[in-house]
């Protein structure tokens, strides 16, 4: 990606003298890559974990940030780790044709599939906050995984065209010989291609998640939630006082756990832009001048805005979610360790707003213990009323699920 843009506008050029980067560039670029690409790999490397291994952290939202880490992973190996050669060797090209060939590859593959993941779960939560009633058989844990297998095929085979626009290329100067990955069409014929790219993977997704969020920012901070169907509501009015009270506390519950997770995803979405901003700003412009402008410190800079991204969003999650907190913390031992559970039961609900799942859970059904909530049944309501304050019960645990 940026080795090659670097070095490609200076095809057709020939120094007299070939001068090495100064010491403090290569300091300072050497240490700062490996700092942030350290950080990205172990956070990414601890999401795609903990999601997995974790059985209620598996919801399509949490589908979609694994998608976007795996991304980030590859982002950070083939573009950032390079960059630690390249200031080594003085912009030397050391891994050869086919590791130019792949490596642009899956520079390309990962920018572009972090770049969907964003856009499917921008989707996803538009449809789970909006419109909760289809959310109930769209936004499934069984479709995320579809569409995240979708987005791979789709962005792998877009990409197959940078093993044919890549090669290496020997730069001569009267006192060295310097190899670089460039491409192989001139800087005119690749421009289109560019600017596809730019609008394909950043523009139009930048739009929707625009319009996108700020739709969801009417539901969630200006207006109610949806209500539930009329038969939610019919059967709710039959439940005593007291299961009022359990169900105003699990609608607020879930109204500020919505409101977290949201604000979360479009705090990654904001730094997507933000961090980006700088390395295409700076394609855009250089196609217009006819002297590119290729400073090597604010070349860096833009590089490791692009690795930031890419590292900093296992951060966020940490910062925003208690869930991937508490995942992060006991992945690390660094908090109390808890015992085992109780063995759990799958209860099958019939009430729609149980059942709404723009929370991100499946509609399928919900595990949930139940001696966590035995004993204030017993203590409160009657024999008959067990059953509905238990279900009060398993619906507010389980909205909450995905926090």
């Amino acid at each position: 990606m940026e080795n090659s843009t670097l070095f490609k506008f200076n095809n057709g050029t020939q120094a007299t003298i070939w001068t090495d980067y100064s010491i403090e560039y290569k300091v300072a670029s050497i240490l700062l890559v490996i700092l942030i690409c350290g950080v990205g790999i172990v956070g990414n490397v601890m999401v795609i974990f903990v999601v997995l291994t974790t059985k209620h952290m598996r919801t399509p939202t949490n589908c979609y940030l694994v998608s976007l880490a795996v991304a980030d992973l590859m982002v950070l190996t083939a573009a950032g780790l390079p960059n630690i050669t390249e200031s080594l060797f003085g912009g030397h090209w050391v891994y050869g044709y086919a590791g130019c060939l792949s490596i642009t590859y899956f520079q390309y593959l990962g920018i572009n599939a972090s770049s969907c993941s964003i856009t499917a779960f921008t989707i996803e939560r538009y449809i789970a906050i909006c419109h909760p009633i289809k959310a109930q058989f769209m936004c499934t844990l069984s479709r995320a995984k579809k569409i995240i297998v979708v987005v791979w095929v789709l962005t792998s085979l877009y990409c197959v065209m940078w093993f044919y626009l890549s090669d290496t290329e020997e730069i001569v100067y009267e006192n060295a010989v310097l190899v670089t990955c460039a491409y192989k069409v001139s800087r005119n014929l690749y421009l289109p291609i560019y600017f596809t790219d730019f609008a394909v993977f950043y523009v139009i997704p930048l739009l929707l998640a625009t319009v996108l969020y700020g739709l969801i920012a009417r539901i969630l901070f200006l207006n109610p939630l949806p209500s539930a169907p009329k038969e939610s509501r019919r059967n709710w009015k039959k439940e005593s006082s007291l299961h009022g009270n359990s169900r105003s506390s699990c609608s607020n519950a879930t109204a500020a756990s919505r409101r977290q997770v949201t604000k979360m995803l479009a705090v990654v979405v904001t730094l997507f832009a933000i961090l980006w901003m700088p390395y295409r700003t700076l394609v855009v412009v250089n196609s217009f001048l006819k002297d590119a402008y290729l400073d090597t410190w604010f070349l860096l800079f833009c590089r490791l805005c692009i690795y930031m991204n890419s590292a900093i969003n296992p951060i966020i999650y940490n910062a925003m979610s208690q869930k991937f907190r508490a995942a992060f913390h006991k992945l690390w031992h660094c908090g109390p360790q808890r015992s085992e559970k109780p063995p759990t039961y799958s209860v099958a609900l019939t009430y729609s707003v149980i059942k709404e799942i723009s929370n991100g859970e499946s509609p399928d059904h919900y595990t949930t213990d139940l001696n966590d909530i035995r004993g204030a049944a017993e203590e409160l309501l009657p024999e008959r009323k067990r059953l509905s304050f238990k279900e009060s019960s398993l619906a507010c645990k389980n909205t909450l699920a995905s926090a």
